[in-house]
């Protein structure tokens, strides 16, 4: 198993008919920080939806591999059991089910051990301290009246409080203001540590002026053409997509 926490290998998924992703090859290690950009389009949330097994994404070849185990036939809650993580790019709303209680139930899912209450109470409000969150926000029904940047911040929480071992992050930057991005990454440094692993699913280079990852993956027509450091957003932002079209193979 070693130090390997996910292993994509040459995937190959399609959705209304169409191939999106095309032979995609992806690895992270524990202790890492990947983020994934393209322009609109590029497959960038079939991916993350494809890691999920999201009914609506065909797999036509290749594998996922997480934590050693191949994940290929397992259904989303099986995977989520095992360790990873979605956060949406439109969280859903849930009437009836307060944030507090969502958050007991997915965590008693996940862990399958006795929740203690105590423990798990200090934490949700030190959490929603740290993410700027009003504590009566856990007392209202999840994400019902909740303004985009609420949402987002409640993913995050939600990801602080079930601790995957990979969490996949998309496009949890998307319509924020300045403020709302330091704080959601600010929740990604405090998740992150050397025994899991991040996945930034994102469009655009905001998110990083705050955090510093161990690999820029650019992502066009379905296939990864460029790997690099921080410099590759930088890159990315003087220069535009178009200019790593050339990179596809066909």
């Amino acid at each position: 198993m070693g130090n390997s926490l996910l292993k994509v290998n040459n995937l190959k998924i399609e959705a209304d008919e169409k191939e999106i992703l095309k032979e995609l090859n992806l690895e992270i290690n524990k202790g890492e920080i990947h983020v994934i950009m393209g322009p609109n389009g590029a497959g960038k949330s079939t991916l993350a939806n494809a890691l999920m097994n999201n009914p609506k994404y065909k797999r036509l070849n290749g594998d996922i591999e997480f934590d050693g185990e191949n994940i290929n036939d397992l259904k989303t809650d099986e995977r989520a059991k095992r360790g990873l993580f979605l956060s949406f790019q439109y969280p859903e709303e849930i009437p009836g089910i307060t944030v507090e209680n969502f958050l007991k139930y997915a965590k008693r899912s996940n862990d399958g051990t006795v929740l203690k209450h105590f423990k798990f109470d200090l934490d949700l409000k030190k959490n929603m301290k740290e993410l700027k969150m009003d504590e009566s926000y856990a007392k209202r029904y999840l994400n019902v009246g909740f303004s985009g940047g609420e949402k987002k911040k409640n993913e995050i929480l939600q990801m602080l409080t079930l601790a995957p071992k990979l969490a996949i992050l998309d496009e949890s930057d998307s319509g924020l203001d300045v403020d709302a991005i330091r704080i959601v990454s600010k929740g990604i440094e405090m998740f992150s540590n050397e025994e899991n692993g991040v996945l930034i699913i994102t469009h655009n280079t905001k998110i990083l002026e705050n955090l510093k990852p161990d690999y820029v993956h650019v992502l066009v027509d379905g296939r990864i053409v460029k790997t690099g450091d921080c410099n590759l957003a930088k890159e990315i932002e003087e220069k535009g997509y178009e200019s790593f079209k050339e990179n596809l193979t066909v």
